[in-house]
């Protein structure tokens, strides 16, 4: 069996340059040409996964087929090569640690005093060649979170220098991405803060093969020439990332700046089959040249933060270049919709997601969201909690039961439509009581929802959520019209709700947008969009007429 090839990229100067999405071009450049291609994360904090952060840490916890709560940057890597990935692609300190300290217990290390050096560093080498070891891959690519010179990465950092010396030569190649600032008042951009970065990463035993320059600003070969020199990597090897409009462009800049032929040649890999691209290239001129525009409400609770609903926003994109249509998002905040400002807020609105969430902070806003999409006849999509609320409203407004709630909302409700199941009551740690993972559901004939993913009867989905519709409700929800169109057979769980007097009211307890990519686009935001475009028509020939 060939050698499978590694590829680290590291960040330099500032966080947030993107390292991720580099990562996904280039695997995506790599897997175009033939290569199987997979990417993992290296996340240098604590936490064992990012499953208890707040949205506002670290954007949105992304969740895997086999229940792992990863870091969003899994999304991109998902959505870009169309490939699942696993527990095994995200790897924490967190967890690093947790797992040396249990083999510290069962007596592992054979009583000797367990170090950074080798034994941290010999966890996250495993972790990291698991993948490669598969035989599934040729290429591996790493990204490590964080910036050189971090406390928290030093380990990680050592760990890639013992990897590429153990490797040898052409079989691991590190890509570091960094900033080259423009100062706007000397009208230049400055590369001292690049060869200060690469400096730090030689300090560390590590000299970078390629390096990826951010810029707002084209960089000249003079300045090409002056990196090349100055950071001991070859002039080919100055691959510019000139910031784009749409980061489904990142691939083709980086063929244009020939980031994956240096990276073949480092590796000593065939270059001789062209990159075939004519699927990500029509996705392309679809999304960039929309035949109309919707403008669909997202109501959520950490909407100042882009990042928060990175999978939904995405979702929305590849829908609309699926429809031909740009999807215009107008964020809302749950906290401050009131039964007065309401209409105010929703009106005008093409259709209405309301976005999953924990904690009882602005779920009266959601519920109300819910009633306006309801009552008026727009199209409504609720995602995990969205789907709960959508339940609770119905309670509340059609049933009459006025104080039906979930339990997680208030302990003491009378009518618990929403409550967590039975086996979980008993577990108190945070991480313990989700349902995680993909779990199937049977979707009922006749339905809006089997019609929208063309006539299914099984599908798969990810969740992540601790409570559940409590069928006690079930029969005298259905009788008033909220239908439950998806089950879990094993559990008989509800997993879909939709209204029955209403042209598209589609609640889901599981997480659609985690499976949408550029090749698939998911046919439940493909047709949430489709009925959007078609309540805009419709409401615009009542105005003509």
């Amino acid at each position: 069996m060939a050698q499978t090839k590694y590829i680290f990229v590291t960040g330099g100067v500032t966080s947030s340059l993107g390292k991720g999405i580099i990562a996904a071009s280039l695997a995506k450049l790599l897997q175009s040409r033939g290569y199987k291609t997979t990417i993992q994360k290296l996340d240098p904090y604590i936490n064992v996964d990012p499953g208890t952060l707040n949205p506002y840490e670290h954007g949105e916890c992304y969740v895997t087929d086999d229940g792992a709560e990863t870091d969003l940057d899994l999304g991109h890597y998902e959505r870009f090569l169309n490939v699942r990935t696993s527990q095994a692609n995200n790897v924490t300190t967190g967890r690093i640690y947790q797992s040396v300290i249990e083999k510290e217990r069962r007596g592992e290390f054979l009583g000797k005093t367990v170090q950074v050096v080798p034994h941290i560093t010999n966890e996250i080498k495993e972790r990291v060649q698991l993948l490669g070891n598969s035989g599934e891959y040729d290429i591996i690519i790493t990204e490590i979170g964080g910036t050189v010179g971090d406390i928290e990465s030093l380990p990680y950092i050592e760990a890639v220098r013992q990897l590429l010396w153990e490797l040898g030569d052409n079989n691991a190649i590190v890509i570091h991405l960094t900033l080259v600032p423009y100062l706007s008042a000397a009208g230049e951009l400055k590369t001292k803060p690049t060869q200060h970065s690469v400096k730090t990463l030689m300090e560390s035993g590590i000299k970078a093969d390629i390096l990826v320059c951010r810029t707002e600003h084209e960089i000249s070969n003079e300045i090409k020439d002056k990196l090349a020199l100055f950071c001991n990597v070859k002039r080919e090897a100055v691959i510019q990332s000139i910031d784009a409009s749409t980061i489904y462009d990142v691939p083709l800049l980086m063929q244009e700046e020939g980031l994956d032929t240096v990276t073949l040649e480092k590796l000593a890999l065939p270059n001789n089959v062209a990159p075939d691209l004519g699927r990500w290239n029509e996705f392309l001129a679809r999304h960039k040249n929309p035949k109309d525009e919707v403008t669909i409400g997202l109501v959520g609770k950490y909407v100042e933060l882009q990042d928060s609903y990175k999978s939904i926003l995405e979702s929305f994109i590849h829908a609309g270049a699926a429809n031909e249509v740009k999807v215009n998002v107008k964020s809302v905040h749950s906290e401050y919709i009131t039964a007065a400002n309401c209409e105010s807020k929703l009106k005008g609105l093409d259709a209405i997601l309301v976005a999953p969430g924990f904690g009882e902070r602005g779920i009266e806003g959601k519920v109300k969201a819910v009633e306006y999409a309801r009552v008026n006849k727009i199209p409504f999509l609720g995602i995990c909690l969205g789907m709960q609320m959508a339940v609770i409203e119905f309670a509340r407004d059609v049933l009459g039961l006025k104080n039906a709630n979930s339990t997680e909302m208030d302990e003491n409700t009378p009518d618990p439509v929403i409550s967590i199941m039975e086996e979980q009551k008993t577990i108190t740690d945070k991480g313990g009581t989700m349902r995680l993972g993909a779990w199937d559901c049977d979707l009922k004939d006749g339905s809006l929802v089997k019609e929208m993913y063309n006539g299914a009867s099984q599908i798969s989905e990810r969740h992540r959520h601790r409570y559940e519709f409590n069928n006690a409700y079930l029969e005298q929800l259905e009788n008033a019209g909220l239908m439950a169109t998806g089950f879990n057979k094993e559990t008989n769980l509800v997993e879909i709700v939709e209204a029955k007097d209403h042209p598209w009211f589609i609640g889901v307890q599981y997480h659609p947008e985690y499976k949408s990519t550029v090749a698939n686009p998911h046919p439940l935001f493909v047709g949430f969009v489709k009925a959007a475009l078609g309540h805009k028509k419709a409401q615009t020939n009542a105005t003509l007429a």
